[in-house]
């Protein structure tokens, strides 16, 4: 698990669609969230980048901290 930087939508609240982040000193453009889920103050979003690489991004609403789950 890596914590990275996320540039993301934010309409009615924060964190709704994840667009960029940034990991290993690369900024990776989302083309398309695929699946989005809740837990107890997190937001996950499983993201394919305009490269097909697939993602799943945890955003941990408590600590205001964005996670690379899985890659």
């Amino acid at each position: 698990m890596d914590k990275i930087q996320v540039r993301c939508y934010s309409g009615h609240t924060y964190a709704q669609r994840p667009e960029f982040f940034l990991w290993q000193e690369k900024e990776y453009k989302i083309a398309q969230v695929e699946n989005e889920w809740l837990e107890p103050g997190k937001r996950f979003f499983r993201v394919v980048t305009e490269d097909e690489k697939v993602f799943q991004l945890c955003y941990n609403e408590t600590q205001d901290q964005w996670w690379l789950i899985n890659y």
